[in-house]
């Protein structure tokens, strides 16, 4: 089970209501199994149903959170009009059973958001709490 600092998930959240219309994408890192650091990105499709990280900011974060001492413990991103489920898509495109993926749905006024571990195009929630 991953933990999220309360500041961390607020985050996450602001940064699906900022991207709106279009999804949402970045990082999320910290150490072991705390999430500590939301690192939102450019989505390059500009899109309400796809996303792609901008290579360039792709590289600044993962540069950033090596000098930190952090390790990327998940990506996020956000679907404004469908649930907090992977896609067909998110399933095909998840390239790293090692990490957590992250989807916040904007559907409702009130946000869901649920981390799952994707692994040989099989779908396994991944608990978590904020702290």
């Amino acid at each position: 089970m991953l933990k999220i600092k309360r500041e961390t998930y607020k985050q996450i959240i602001s940064s699906a209501r900022e991207a709106l219309p279009n999804e949402a994408c970045g990082y999320l890192a910290g150490t072991s199994d705390t999430i500590t650091h939301c690192f939102p990105m450019t989505n390059t499709d500009a899109s309400p149903e796809h996303y792609s990280f901008d290579p360039g900011e792709q590289f600044e974060v993962l540069r950033k959170t090596r000098d930190l001492g952090l390790e990327i413990i998940a990506n996020f991103h956000s679907h404004p009009q469908t649930p907090s489920r992977p896609s067909e898509e998110d399933i095909r495109l998840a390239y790293d059973p090692n990490i957590a993926y992250g989807i916040i749905s904007l559907v409702s006024e009130d946000e869901h958001f649920n981390l799952f571990r994707i692994k040989d195009n099989k779908v396994i929630p991944e608990g978590y709490y904020i702290i």
